[in-house]
């Protein structure tokens, strides 16, 4: 039996949706915010009038782009926040924002310069540090991190990853996977750790990609 004619078109304008807000992602990454809207049509691969008909304007598709990569660091935390083993969950939340952030940083730092009060980022930073927070101590409560990590010290993280950097995305990729690799070693509990010097209270900096 053939599938009903409005599914089909809800799941293209799905499909066009997402299409069009990694290519606007990508692009303004890539050339910053005034790379014109037919560069992103032509990226997504959709007409122009399909873009302008969802968003029809820059700053629309900008802000819809910037809310997609707040919803995206959410989904990555909370899915690792659901793993049911900690270390692991916690281990792919820094693989996976350290990746989001390699292929977005240029659109994230040009979005927060220009609209810097379009979004809500306390109340984006504090969901994601309380989750973070809980996670740690169920990894902690396992014996797998050890015990005199504080959240500031993922958030040291967090913003030292921010500022990797290299000539192509791949590159960027590649050394925020090591980097996050480098990191976890040192959340890791072994039975020999040396005492961490005194903790730097950084958990109320601006952490608009947790």
């Amino acid at each position: 039996m053939a599938e009903p004619l409005p599914h089909i078109l809800r799941s293209d304008a799905e499909d066009n949706r997402v299409r069009v807000l990694e290519a606007a992602r990508e692009l303004f990454s890539e050339r910053g915010l005034e790379v014109p809207m037919r560069a992103i049509a032509r990226r997504a691969g959709v007409g122009p009038a399909t873009l302008y008909r969802r968003y029809p304007t820059k700053q629309a598709l900008i802000e819809a782009a910037f809310t997609d990569e707040l919803r995206a660091c959410r989904a990555i935390v909370a899915e690792g926040c659901a793993d049911p083993d900690p270390w692991r969950g916690f281990s792919s939340v820094l693989f996976r924002i350290g990746e989001l952030n390699a292929h977005h940083q240029g659109f994230i730092d040009a979005f927060m310069s220009t609209f810097p009060d379009a979004v809500d980022f306390a109340a984006h930073r504090a969901g994601m540090l309380r989750a973070l927070a809980e996670l740690c101590r169920r990894a902690q409560a396992t014996g797998a991190m050890r015990s005199d990590i504080v959240i500031d010290d993922l958030v040291l993280v967090l913003m030292a990853g921010r500022g990797v950097s290299a000539a192509t995305d791949e590159l960027r990729v590649a050394a925020a996977r090591r980097f996050a690799a480098l990191a976890i070693e040192g959340f890791r509990a072994t039975g020999a750790e040396e005492p961490l010097p005194p903790r730097a209270h950084v958990a109320s900096f601006v952490l608009t990609r947790p």
